[in-house]
């Protein structure tokens, strides 16, 4: 039985979609009319077809595939089937992507397909990472163990990237009110309020001179920004496309005294953290190196693990290897020679990685401490400057008339 993403219209003239399970298109039609629903098309959710059009790209998000995970570790723990525990999973779920992508997967261990290469077949649902250590408990039998370990995976990378948003979203809030209180001063109040004083013959003071200029500039120059600060934006994410532009971009972060240690940090934990639950798994080192590399976001560092992982498959121990790459911090070198010491290597990264998520936000927290106090700072600053030199020339009038 293959499972169909349908369109089909209500009685009402209301237009719906979802994905039903058939033996064929016809089927699905039928049983979508005997829902009184009329189908406009019917395409089947698997890629097993040769249509690379029907191909299914999307994308699950990060929360759902964490409580996905969660609730089919839970039902295969109880003692259901893989195809049982995803039809429960498939009815549990909101989420119409994730009912379709995983009522797709069902349909492709029906067909006799292993699970793993099941999730290989939706390009973009799952993450290499996903992909090998459910590949890993299909082997070893421990699919429902791995399984848990992979949600608690997910939900610390997410628990991780919502701290992340969390911490930026006030010092971006106020960047922007500043930034928009203080454009609005320049542009519409101080010209009005200036310009009363020009029309007096009296010299106006330095400060107010300079905010005189400093509007006009900023006047004259509003509209071409406006204009070129778009297509700056659209020119860098064109550039960025290209690897070569990428690498050196990221590698001039890298070397930057503050953002640099910040990215090398976020990214030593996602490798660490990542190669921790794949080793953990039972994954071979290299295809746990090689998966762990995809999570990275750097080029420059994904190429210092491509060199690692061909130190490691010539025989050189992985610390050793990571340490050549001069890519990670001392501190994951030392817990990799522990863990390869006493055989306990994903325990080792499992505590490297928490250590530098740690050490992350301690560095975030405290870089957002001493932010947002010199925001307030630099508004109040500002502020007080153009308020300044609005008053001094009412000051000098109000001296010249006595």
């Amino acid at each position: 039985m293959a499972a169909f993403s349908y369109r089909a219209v209500d009685p009402n003239g209301r237009e719906l979609t979802g994905v039903i399970e058939a033996d064929s298109p016809r089927l699905a039609r039928s049983l979508l009319r005997e829902q009184k629903l009329l189908p406009v098309t019917v395409d089947p959710v698997t890629n097993s077809g040769k249509d690379p059009r029907r191909l299914v790209r999307s994308q699950i998000s990060l929360a759902g595939l964490a409580g996905a995970t969660r609730e089919w570790s839970t039902l295969l723990d109880a003692g259901l089937s893989i195809e049982h525990a995803l039809n429960a999973v498939i009815e549990q779920s909101d989420d119409p992507v994730i009912r379709g992508i995983l009522a797709g997967v069902r349909a492709e261990t029906v067909a006799g397909n292993s699970l793993s290469n099941s999730l290989t077949k939706f390009q973009g649902a799952f993450p290499p990472v996903y992909c090998a250590v459910v590949g890993a408990g299909e082997r070893s039998g421990q699919l429902s163990r791995l399984l848990e370990r992979l949600a608690s995976y997910l939900e610390a990378g997410l628990a991780s990237r919502r701290r992340v948003i969390g911490a930026m979203i006030y010092p971006a809030l106020l960047t922007t009110v500043a930034l928009a209180v203080i454009g609005a001063l320049m542009v519409f109040v101080v010209p009005q309020i200036v310009a009363v004083f020009e029309q007096g013959k009296q010299s106006l003071p330095l400060l107010t001179q300079g905010l005189i200029w400093v509007s006009n500039l900023v006047r004259m120059l509003a509209l071409p920004v406006a204009v070129m600060l778009p297509l700056a934006i659209w020119s860098f994410v064109r550039l960025y496309r290209n690897d070569g532009f990428r690498r050196r971009w990221q590698t001039s972060l890298l070397g930057l005294p503050v953002i640099g240690r910040l990215l090398q940090l976020r990214e030593t934990e996602r490798f660490a953290s990542t190669l921790a639950i794949l080793v953990g798994s039972g994954v071979p080192l290299i295809d746990a190196l090689l998966a762990s590399r995809q999570v990275i976001s750097s080029l420059p560092l994904q190429d210092m693990i491509d060199q690692a992982t061909q130190r490691v498959r010539e025989g050189v121990p992985l610390h050793r290897a990571l340490a050549e790459s001069k890519a990670f911090p001392p501190l994951l070198i030392h817990m990799v020679a522990s863990g390869e010491t006493s055989g306990r290597l994903d325990e080792a990264l499992g505590r490297a990685a928490v250590q530098h998520q740690a050490d992350l936000d301690r560095r975030v927290g405290m870089m957002l401490t001493l932010i947002e106090p010199l925001l307030i700072l630099v508004m109040g600053g500002v502020v007080m400057l153009i308020v300044l030199a609005i008053l001094l020339p009412i000051v000098n009038i109000n001296l010249l008339l006595r």
